[in-house]
This record gives structure tokens, C-alpha cells and sequence, in this order.
């Protein structure tokens, strides 16, 4: 992929819109393993034309992404859904590029805070929720995603193939990995995997050949001794072979009052259909009710945040800075 030196890419005004719109996307990182770790994260609008980057914040306390980041910037953010967002405009968009994470400044960290209040509702502050929720919402870091390119699917299927937006994608598939043992085996209950299905939004990621990962919605046709059956226009947008690859399934309500994650690592076998087969899963269920929802991501977030710096993660010392409590 192209380094860093690449002129800005600049993106149409309906891209624009769906950019600001989103309330969740879904963000890919590489894995040691040649796979790619998904996770949803809510970017607030953030995006910057002139500069053609886009944004994200991320709280120290959970700070597993930015360990990723720092050991390969290379990144994807899917734009899928405009559940519960500001445009019902159609369309995917999968940005690729170059993550640079930093700290904010003051000016930002209000500025964050607007946009916050503007997407998931007003900042919660008080005695008790400023102290409580001081890693979750002040002890932040910027994502900063230089853009390389995107993948812009309009009318929101896979059905044709994507405008593409900045740097040509690589001319060939990956080639296959080979498989660890029992690749196609499932390594977690299919039942677990099976409750995720009802999600509304399942993705999958997978590493290109030019090293950067990529999202794209998939539909699934069903369940076998293998895993996941994938269908509709999925099969013919994937690479032929196997290959370690990422799941996300998750749901979320208005001003995420309430969501449900299931994150998996996995792996794919593209041979005429598709089959994806589960190794790992970690989910997350917050209640629909914002005081429950406030104290739980305080706790988890204090709890990532001393657990981090217990271990010495090079990632959160290095972000941490003046921010440490």
C-alpha cells in the first residue's frame, strides 16, 4: 500500500454524508497471524476532507486496538449501517489506510465531547460520574485514519463491484495461508456462534494482498458441522482458498442505550461456496438503560486501563501521558 507521502484522497459529498451519518462502524486491524481482529467503535462524524482522513477515539482502558495499531497501522473502517444514525442515504463504504493514534489537546477533547453529545447524547458529569467515568471519557487518544482507499458499494449490496476511490486495489488475491491443524473445525460451541446470527449486521474482515485488511457484509445461508454457510453475492467477492479471517456480529439501539457484540477470529475456506469456521469468540452485552450502561463502562474501562499499565503495554504508557490518574 501506499506509504505516507500519498496526496489526500478526496471523496464525493455522498460519501461525505454517509461518513458523518454512522452511528457504529466496524474497524479491521491485522493479526500476528495474517487474519483480522473486528471491532465496532462509534467515530461521531469525525473526518476531515481537506486532510482526506478520518476519526476515531478510543479510551485508554481499552486499549487491545491500539496494541494492534501500534504493531501494523494498516486499517479498514466499514461504514455499513445507518441504524439509528443521521442519513438514511444507501451505500457501504469501506475506508483503507494508515492509523496514527495521539493524544488530544484540550480544544479536541471539547470538540469530542460536542460531537459526542450531538451522536450518543449529552456528556453525564457530577461528582460521582466524573471521577467514575474519568478513563472512559477523558482519558482518550485520537485514531487518525489517512486514507488511501475506498471501496464505495452506492446502492449497499455486493452485488457489483465498488467504486474505487483513491489508490487502485492490488491487482492480485491474496494467496492462500495454510491452515493451522483442525482449520475447519469449530473451536467454540456452534450453538454460541449460532445466537449471533440474529444480529442484524454480521461482517467479515480479511487480510488483501498488499497487506491491508478489508470488511465486507455477508449474508449466511445457514450452519453446518464446519461452521458458518455464507450466500448471496458473498462467495463471488472473496478470495478462492483458506484463509484466517474475521467475524463481527452486532446490534445497537438508539444513542447506544443498549448493544450487542460478538467478535470472532476464524477461518475461511472459499472453494465454490463459502465456510467460515469459529476458533475464537468474545462478546459483550450492555443493558438498554443508561445508568447501568454508564457504570459498566466505567468498571471496564478503569479495569483495561490498570491491567494495561500492571503489564507495562507499551501502547497505553506511551498514549497515557498527562492524562494518568
Amino acid at each position: 500500500m501506499a506509504d505516507d507521502s500519498h496526496e489526500p484522497v478526496a471523496w464525493p459529498d455522498e460519501v461525505d454524508e454517509i461518513l458523518a451519518g454512522d452511528l457504529v462502524v466496524a474497524v479491521g486491524s491485522p493479526t500476528p497471524k495474517g487474519g483480522v481482529a473486528l471491532y465496532s467503535v462509534t467515530p461521531l462524524g469525525m473526518r476531515d476532507r481537506d486532510a482526506g482522513t478520518v476519526t476515531f477515539t478510543s479510551s485508554l482502558g481499552f486499549g487491545r486496538k491500539l496494541e494492534r495499531i501500534a504493531a501494523d497501522p494498516h486499517i479498514a473502517v466499514a461504514y455499513h449501517t445507518r441504524q439509528h444514525g443521521h442519513t438514511d442515504r444507501r451505500g457501504v463504504v469501506v475506508v483503507q489506510g494508515i492509523a496514527t493514534v495521539r493524544g488530544a489537546s484540550d480544544r479536541e477533547r471539547d470538540e469530542v465531547a460536542a460531537q459526542a453529545a450531538e451522536h450518543i447524547g449529552q456528556v453525564v458529569t457530577g461528582r460521582f460520574w466524573d471521577r467514575w467515568l474519568s478513563v472512559y471519557y477523558y482519558d482518550r487518544v485520537l485514531v487518525d485514519v489517512a486514507v488511501v482507499r475506498m471501496l464505495w458499494w452506492p446502492d449497499g449490496t455486493l452485488d457489483d463491484e465498488p467504486v474505487v476511490i483513491g489508490t487502485a486495489p492490488p491487482a492480485a488475491p491474496p494467496v492462500p495461508q495454510t491452515p493451522a491443524r483442525d482449520a475447519t473445525t469449530p473451536r467454540v460451541p456452534l450453538r454460541s456462534v449460532r445466537r449471533s446470527l440474529s444480529h442484524p449486521h454480521l461482517l467479515l474482515g480479511y487480510v488483501q494482498s498488499d497487506g491491508v485488511p478489508v470488511i465486507v457484509p455477508v449474508d449466511v445461508d445457514g450452519t453446518d458441522e464446519h461452521g458458518l454457510v455464507l450466500g448471496g453475492a458473498v462467495p463471488r467477492t472473496l478470495p478462492a482458498g483458506g484463509r484466517r479471517a474475521g467475524f463481527l456480529a452486532h446490534d445497537f439501539r438508539p444513542e447506544l442505550i443498549g448493544l450487542s457484540t460478538a467478535t470472532h477470529t476464524g477461518w475461511l475456506e472459499v472453494d465454490g461456496g463459502a465456510r467460515w469456521t469459529p476458533h475464537t469468540r468474545h462478546s459483550f452485552v450492555a443493558p438498554p438503560n443508561k445508568t447501568l450502561l454508564l457504570l459498566g463502562n466505567g468498571a471496564a474501562a478503569r479495569w483495561g486501563y490498570r491491567r494495561a499499565l500492571r503489564s507495562g503495554r507499551d501502547d497505553i504508557v506511551r498514549y497515557a501521558g498527562s492524562t494518568l490518574r
